[in-house]
């Protein structure tokens, strides 16, 4: 296995307290950027003056008998959906790859910034965020670290390829049917969505399904993280009042014994890989007898949302493209949002309404889910990683399954707004991450913080890829 790296707790830990500079850390992250980036194809975009600037004005700070913040000198990436200022934002896509630029950061990158963060570079993502896997016309293919030709998932792949491999200790991700979730899946990571309006977004956006966040190797970054970005933001009427919870702490402390727990296999709807299934299993059973959950042998059946959540999400796509876009480039899109905008350019207000009762049924049955129990845990993804230039048609059981489906169990919680967070499960017999996902009521993101802390405990997994681990 490849060198572990430092955890950016431990990063902006010795940096706020002088013992090591921001400076150094963000060029030894650099030097591996450098180094491995060509094998993964993880950073579409590197700005290394910025990045030095932003350490030195850390390391100023540290000097002057000042606090930079929990997240002191600690390199990051930026997924490429998400705004940066002073460097591009391209949204995987070439109608936007040659544009300069953006002068401002999203909420997230600012605070980020303003806990001490340094941002080195754009992740690459598929365009507009799309896909479970990262590939696209303007930047090519992204690649696993754990596994030659195998997707590190999307859409954040860069993220969570680069965090893998180590060449920066946490990257930030988005997360609007499980793209912070599958990433973590598929590469051995932790990935934390928050509950909706947790962490503000600005517009334009209008997004009910998308949140962001960050892809980390362990559970205490992750809630590092929450304490340093949660909290509102007029610019999204959506966001969450301020709370006074502090999650770095309630990973330890928090009482689950007694919790109502529910296993599944498939939500009630999917199918799953027997060897993926097997892994979660035995892992919630080991979680809940180190938690002390009651688990009881209800079932979970979800319907039919992963075509409820391809539909309830057209307008995401719709507003990535600015006016005059559509159909003018339509050329110069990928194959996949271009049959997107095609099936939904002419959806009427009465088909619209529709998708919004059948949600709106789809929240009803996830509310009563979680009068009956605090959690539900089952497999992040059906299958693990697939091929880096996208999956094959997959079969499970003898079944052909299609992509959407290899990936299916992510999107109830984008739709109905609850906190769920994936952890490593452990190692297919191929030497590939699975992911356990745990699913708790909406706001009580302390809950899946708290049992992925606890199994981290019982079972540490491997923080980083052992193949092109740098």
């Amino acid at each position: 296995m490849g060198e572990t790296r430092p955890t950016a707790i431990e990063i902006a830990d010795t940096v706020r307290s002088g013992e090591r500079s921001a400076r150094e850390v963000v060029e030894d992250c650099l030097a591996r950027i450098d180094a491995g980036n060509s094998a993964l194809n993880a950073f579409v975009h590197v700005d290394a003056d910025a990045a030095t600037r932003a350490a030195d004005r850390v390391d100023d700070l540290v000097a002057n008998g000042e606090d930079p913040g929990p997240f002191a000198g600690v390199p990051f990436g930026v997924k490429d959906l998400e705004n940066c200022a002073g460097m591009p934002t391209t949204h995987g896509s070439v109608v936007y790859a040659d544009r300069g630029p953006v002068a401002e950061d999203s909420i997230h990158v600012a605070r980020l910034r303003a806990a001490g963060g340094v941002p080195v570079g754009k992740t690459a993502a598929p365009e507009f965020g799309t896909l479970s896997f990262t590939r696209t016309l303007a930047f090519g293919v992204t690649t696993s670290p754990w596994g030659e030709g195998r997707t590190p998932g999307g859409s954040s792949g860069g993220s969570a390829a680069a965090v893998a491999a180590g060449l920066v200790p946490v990257s930030t991700a988005s997360d609007g049917g499980g793209s912070t979730r599958i990433p973590a899946s598929f590469s051995g990571l932790v990935g934390m969505k928050p509950s909706h309006g947790r962490i503000p977004l600005e517009g334009p956006s209008g997004s009910q399904t998308a949140v962001v966040g960050l892809l980390t190797t362990t559970v205490a970054e992750s809630a590092r993280h929450l304490d340093a970005v949660a909290g509102p933001d007029d610019r999204d009427r959506l966001s969450l009042s301020a709370t006074e919870l502090r999650y770095a702490e309630l990973i330890d402390s928090l009482a689950t014994g007694g919790l109502r727990a529910r296993w599944s296999p498939d939500l009630g709807f999917g199918v799953t890989d027997p060897e993926v299934a097997a892994l979660c299993q035995a892992v919630t059973e080991e979680l809940a007898e180190h938690a002390g959950l009651i688990l009881d042998d209800g079932e979970v059946d979800l319907g039919d949302p992963v075509r409820l959540w391809f539909q309830a999400g057209a307008a995401d796509l719709w507003l990535s493209l600015e006016p005059g876009m559509w159909p003018q480039l339509a050329d110069e899109l990928t194959p996949f949002v271009r049959r997107g905008l095609e099936a939904t350019e002419k959806l009427g207000m009465a088909r619209y309404a529709e998708i919004l009762r059948l949600r709106e049924q789809l929240q009803a049955h996830m509310a009563a889910l979680f009068d009956e129990v605090d959690v539900v845990l089952c497999p992040t993804t059906a299958v693990p990683a697939f091929a880096d230039k996208g999956p094959p048609p997959t079969v499970i059981d003898g079944r052909e399954v299609a992509m959407g489906m290899a990936t299916p169990y992510t999107m109830p919680a984008n739709l109905c707004w609850n906190p769920a967070i994936s952890v490593p499960a452990g190692l297919t017999a191929d030497g590939l991450p699975v992911g356990l996902q745990i699913i708790a009521g909406r706001h009580r993101d302390a809950v899946p913080l708290r049992l992925a802390r606890i199994l981290e405990q019982a079972r540490p997994w491997p923080r980083h890829a052992p193949v092109r681990g740098l």
